[in-house]
């Protein structure tokens, strides 16, 4: 039996539940309107690097 797994989008749902944008994500992030989108969208995957400073402003978009 094939077995579907579903992918949350957490990016976007977190931005949607703090009302973040994704202009305000990509200027803490230092990338283009278009790659945090690309990331939000599941276009692209960010590195590593990137992972952490995402999950860093979105846990705590106060300290920015």
């Amino acid at each position: 039996m094939r077995q579907e797994i579903i992918h949350q989008n957490l990016i976007k749902d977190v931005l949607k539940e703090k009302g973040i944008t994704q202009t305000w994500l990509a200027k803490q992030l230092g990338l283009s309107f278009c790659m945090a989108n690309a990331y939000v969208c599941y276009r692209k995957q960010p590195n590593l690097t990137n992972i952490f400073k995402v999950a860093e402003f979105l846990m705590f978009p106060q300290k920015i």
